[in-house]
């Protein structure tokens, strides 16, 4: 899904005002300052997941349907067949495909990701990011460089971490091809 960004914090803008959530509040929720927030939500700059999560979250909605517009009506359980997620795109080259949009009151958000191998980024600092939760990124094929609080993590095939989102962490494909993981937000 290529969203379109004014679309998005349209959204996001709307909710919280006709929930009439104060922006401290929501900066507060985001691990932002008023002013970052305030930046992200008038669309002037691109948000990660992780800070639509946090959004959602502090909303009491779906991420999903701050990126959709749509509210996930399943409760009882969703099938999603393979390589037919909700696709998207977030960070350059990476491929997200979310596998349980159509579910309501999730307690996780799953992604299948697909990390391009890049010579440059090998030699690089890895951007981090940091966030609210938990995180857990499970390796379906290839390798994936990883950096989480300083610490640094080759990960092969079938090698699973997991960690708090509050420390800085970041990947990159390694060892010369894509990287296929899952990734659990919590």
């Amino acid at each position: 899904m290529n969203y379109n960004i004014k679309e998005v914090s349209s959204r996001l803008k709307s909710t919280r005002e006709y929930l009439d959530i104060d922006i401290n509040y929501m900066a507060e929720k985001t691990s932002t300052t008023t002013e970052e927030y305030q930046s992200l939500e008038n669309g002037e700059k691109d948000f990660s997941l992780s800070f639509l999560n946090a959004c959602a979250e502090a909303l009491g909605i779906e991420m999903i349907e701050l990126l959709t517009g749509t509210e996930p009506k399943l409760q009882s359980y969703s099938v999603v067949r393979k390589d037919n997620g909700l696709p998207i795109e977030r960070r350059i080259g990476f491929t997200y495909q979310h596998i349980a949009y159509l579910f309501k009151n999730k307690k996780i958000e799953p992604f299948v990701v697909e990390a391009p191998y890049s010579e440059e980024e090998q030699n690089k600092p890895i951007h981090l990011s940091v966030h609210e939760g938990q995180e857990m990124d499970y390796i379906l094929s290839g390798q994936l460089k990883v950096i989480i609080n300083g610490h640094e993590e080759i990960l092969n095939e079938g090698d699973c971490v997991y960690y708090n989102s509050k420390n800085p962490h970041g990947m990159v494909a390694y060892g010369g091809k894509s990287c296929k993981f899952l990734a659990i937000l919590i």
